[in-house]
């Protein structure tokens, strides 16, 4: 998939401190990446309240398909979509861009399945969470 194909950006400068000993971000910034562009959009346009809300999001998958290196000093356009929205869960798929390119560096899925903050166990989503989810579902 290209740019195009993502409904959601936020663009992530990398640090300093990404960087591993062969010059380029390490691979489990990536994951970082991944969770940084999805919980964004989930404080900010579902209002998921990550501290004191009822409904939390647990992540039961990941994946990242390594395509070209990233490094410091970059900005990465980190891509979202969803591509299923079911009574609990979600998952998504990230592409992470260098900033003008269409081409992404990393394509990557994410599974939440959402549950009670003190019991685990899987909830419906909550309908504004819902609402934010359809509108970047592809």
């Amino acid at each position: 998939m290209d740019r195009s194909s993502y409904a959601q950006f936020l663009a992530i400068t990398t640090r300093w401190k990404d960087n591993d000993v062969y010059g380029h971000v390490n691979n489990v910034e990536y994951y970082s990446f991944f969770d940084t562009v999805i919980n964004e959009f989930l404080i900010r346009a579902g209002e998921l309240d990550i501290h004191r809300g009822d409904v939390i999001g647990l992540c039961v998958e990941s994946a990242c398909t390594f395509k070209q290196s990233l490094a410091f000093p970059e900005t990465v356009d980190a891509g979202l979509r969803v591509s299923q929205l079911g009574n609990s869960s979600v998952h998504y798929e990230i592409g992470l861009f260098r900033a003008g390119s269409d081409e992404p560096a990393a394509t990557g899925r994410f599974v939440h399945v959402f549950v009670d903050r003190e019991h685990r166990r899987p909830v419906a989503l909550p309908d504004r969470l819902r609402a934010a989810l359809e509108g970047i579902t592809g």
